[in-house]
């Protein structure tokens, strides 16, 4: 069995995508759907733009989630191979749900772009932050989360990227808090993340009741393969739950660990990290060892699925 898998927000970089779009026609033509949607011009923003104007959240998702389909149109056209499972980290999961045809391109870019508008206007600038603790268990992590939060403060894991590798996010005084605790219980590094806002923790209620008000516009399809899910690290195959799903994310951690772990016992034994950097293809071999995962970010690198003539699963 095949999983594709789709990065998720701080993997954007400068030139993301330009490889593609400059060999294949669907790959620019992606661009350019993404661009009528928002009515920017996402295309130079991604290749010419500014490095600080693309690590805005509401530049970066849509940003992100157009060069992902960008090449993963590209690789359903090219090659025979196609997934029995899609997942996403975090901003991702909507690019596994256009993969899943459960939502079109078009309305995933407006959903993605008014998500990170929400995300950014939900928690003041300075108000919170987000640190990776490296070197613990999550159990750890969550315990020590729990222990700074006992006083009232906000500060939870807001994604479990692999057994030892936990995001906490949350209040800034809190999570600087956690993050000493952390130290001294031997974490072998915290790093504080250049992030806009403090993701996937109860300070994000705002963003999820808006999100929640504007999926309620959107039409979400019969699902073409079962997307694994943040929130329940399992497959959904139900369409009339997705929007539930995406509201209850925002504020929820991201349990990507679980979800690689269920992959991996549903029988997966091939992965494709599609769309920007390798960020997942490392989490992939970090969490389940000798997994077999390859990256697609660029076009030389579809030979990785062309010379492995693995379409028949």
């Amino acid at each position: 069995m095949i999983a594709f898998l789709f990065p998720g927000q701080g993997s954007q970089y400068i030139g993301m995508g330009a490889d593609f779009c400059a060999e294949f026609a669907v790959a620019r033509e992606t661009f350019e759907e993404a661009n009528d949607a928002l009515g920017i011009d996402l295309a130079k923003l991604c290749f010419e733009g500014e490095a600080k104007t693309l690590a805005l959240t509401a530049n970066a998702q849509p940003a992100i989630l157009t060069t992902s389909v960008a090449a993963l149109r590209v690789v359903l056209g090219e090659t025979d191979v196609r997934p029995d499972l899609v997942a996403g980290h975090s901003l991702g999961e909507f690019t596994a749900l256009v993969a899943s045809e459960c939502l079109g391109f078009q309305d995933a870019v407006r959903m993605v772009r008014k998500r990170g508008e929400f995300m950014q206007e939900a928690v003041p600038p300075g108000v919170g932050k987000m640190a990776a603790v490296l070197g613990l268990t999550s159990e750890e992590v969550s315990e020590l989360c729990a222990e700074v939060a006992g006083g009232g403060a906000v500060v939870s894991p807001a994604n479990f990227n692999s057994p030892t590798q936990t995001v906490i996010s949350g209040e800034a005084g809190a999570v600087e808090a956690a993050s000493g605790l952390a130290k001294e219980k031997g974490a072998r590094r915290v790093v504080e993340l250049e992030v806009s806002a403090p993701f996937h923790c109860s300070l994000m209620e705002p963003a999820a009741a808006r999100l929640g008000e504007f999926a309620a516009g959107v039409d979400f399809h019969p699902m073409k393969y079962p997307v694994v899910t943040n929130t329940e690290a399992r497959a959904n195959s139900d369409s009339t739950r997705v929007a539930d799903i995406l509201v209850q994310q925002v504020v929820s951690p991201v349990r990507w660990a679980e979800s690689l772990e269920f992959l991996k016992d549903s029988g997966v034994f091939r992965f494709f990290e599609i769309g920007p950097s390798k960020v997942l293809s490392g989490l992939v071999k970090r969490t389940l060892g000798d997994a077999s995962c390859a990256s697609i970010e660029k076009p030389d690198e579809l030979h990785h699925i062309k010379a492995d003539e693995i379409g028949t699963n």
